[in-house]
C-alpha cells in the first residue's frame, strides 16, 4: 500500500504533539518536598502506587531551595514546604493552581544529643543542657527548621548564649547528621526526626508556643503536566493519608 508523504509527515507531526500528554499520563506525579518528609511522604508513595497508580516521584530539600526551583520554572506537580512563608513566596509569583493549597500536616521541635553518649537527665533545665558545645540547626536564615528553632530559643531566652556555636546545616536532616555522626553534640530537629533515626536521643521537647505553629502546606503548582497530581494531593490529604503521616509522628495541622 502507498503512503502519501504529506500525510505520512501530519502522522509523525500529530504523534509528536501528544508524546509529552501521554507520558504525563503514564508517570507518576513530581512532587518537591521538604527534608523532613522522607519516610512518610514514601510510605504515602508506596500506598497511592498499590492503589493502582504510578508511584510518584519524589524529590526532597530544604523548602527554601525548593521554593527556588519552582521560582525558576522546575516542572514540578505538587509542592509541599515544611513552612507557610516558602509557599506563601511560591503563591505569590502565581506559580500555585488556586484552591490546591491546603494545610497537610504540623510538627513539634525536639532537642536531641547522640545516643552514643550519656543520657541527660529530665529535671536538668535547658539552659543548662544547652551551656556548651556545638548546636546543630538547619540554616536559620532560610530553612524552616531553622527559624523555628531560632525563634524559640529566642523566646526562651537561649538564644545569644547559644548563636556562637550554632553550626548551620543545609536542611534539618544534615542537621541530624551532624548529631548523629557527633560532629555536634546538640541538634534542635523536628520531632519525627528524631523519630526516624536510631543515632541520636531526643532530650527535650521545645514549648509549641515558644515558635510560630510549624504546618506543611501543600499545592498543585502550575507546571504541573500529571495527570495524576491532582488525586494523589486529594490522597495525601484524606483520612488514609493523614493515618500514613500520624504513624510517622506528625500532628494535625
Amino acid at each position: 500500500m502507498r503512503i502519501d508523504r504529506r500525510e505520512f509527515l501530519i502522522g509523525v507531526a500529530a504523534a509528536a504533539a501528544l508524546a509529552p500528554r501521554a507520558f504525563a499520563a503514564q508517570r507518576g506525579p513530581l512532587v518537591l518536598a521538604a527534608a523532613s518528609l522522607q519516610e512518610s511522604l514514601n510510605a504515602a508513595a508506596d500506598a497511592w502506587a498499590r492503589l493502582g497508580h504510578a508511584r510518584p516521584v519524589l524529590s526532597f530539600a530544604a523548602s527554601s531551595a525548593l521554593a527556588r526551583q519552582v521560582a525558576a520554572g522546575a516542572a514540578a506537580d505538587l509542592f509541599v514546604s515544611a513552612d507557610e512563608p516558602w509557599m506563601d513566596d511560591v503563591q505569590r509569583r502565581g506559580l500555585i493552581v488556586p484552591g490546591t493549597r491546603a494545610n497537610l500536616v504540623g510538627n513539634r521541635l525536639v532537642v536531641v544529643q547522640p545516643a552514643s553518649v550519656r543520657p541527660v537527665a529530665a529535671t536538668v533545665p535547658l539552659g543548662r543542657v544547652l551551656a556548651s558545645g556545638r548546636v546543630a540547626l538547619a540554616d536559620p536564615g532560610s530553612v524552616p527548621a531553622g527559624r523555628y528553632a531560632q525563634a524559640s530559643l529566642t523566646r526562651l531566652g537561649l538564644w545569644n548564649g547559644i548563636e556562637p556555636r550554632v553550626v548551620r546545616a543545609e536542611n534539618v536532616r544534615a542537621a541530624l547528621a551532624l548529631v548523629e555522626r557527633g560532629a555536634a553534640d546538640w541538634g534542635v530537629v523536628y520531632a519525627t526526626d528524631a523519630r526516624a533515626s536510631g543515632q541520636v536521643r531526643a532530650v527535650r521537647m521545645l514549648p509549641a508556643n515558644s515558635h510560630p505553629p510549624i504546618r506543611y502546606p501543600l499545592a498543585r503548582l502550575k507546571a504541573s503536566t500529571s495527570a495524576d497530581a491532582e488525586g494523589f494531593r486529594h490522597f495525601l490529604l484524606s483520612g488514609a493519608g493523614k493515618a500514613i503521616f500520624a504513624r510517622f509522628g506528625f500532628t494535625a495541622a
